[in-house]
């Protein structure tokens, strides 16, 4: 969490501790996840919140740098466990500026949304939705 904030901080000049609160992470339709190598260190994190009916905001996504395939897999397992938990919907904010970011989740079939909650009128962020598909027709 040390190295995404320092990181953020250095592309952003904000470190988005302020938009983190562990406590919402802690709710039973909630997730925080920690990808390690094989030898047990952290190489990065993501979670998702109840944002509201049928939707959950991603927060505090971060792959270690030349950690190839692991932002990819950790969304990939928080998309399943949005899915299962009866998330239509994932939506989540990231900098203008944070290029890697926006070009990470715009391949990942994220499309650009209208801001939402507290980012509305904020011109340095922008928000991206992801519409989850029904379990039922993923088979």
């Amino acid at each position: 969490m040390d190295e995404l904030s320092a990181t953020l901080a250095r592309i952003t000049g904000d470190s988005g501790k302020a938009s983190f609160d562990p406590n919402d992470v802690r709710a039973r339709r909630a997730r925080f996840v920690v990808a390690r190598t094989i030898d047990g260190h952290a190489v990065g994190c993501g979670a998702f919140r109840p944002l509201h009916d049928g939707v959950a905001e991603v927060k505090r996504m971060y792959a270690r740098p030349g950690t190839i395939g692991v932002g990819s897999a950790m969304l990939a397992f928080l998309e399943s466990e949005a899915r299962r938990l009866g998330y239509r919907a994932l939506w989540l904010e990231t900098r203008l500026v944070n290029d890697r970011a926006v070009r990470f989740y715009e391949r990942r079939g994220y499309r650009r949304r209208a801001n939402f909650g507290k980012y509305v009128g904020n011109a340095k962020a922008v928000c991206f939705e992801k519409v989850l598909d029904d379990p039922v027709r993923d088979t």
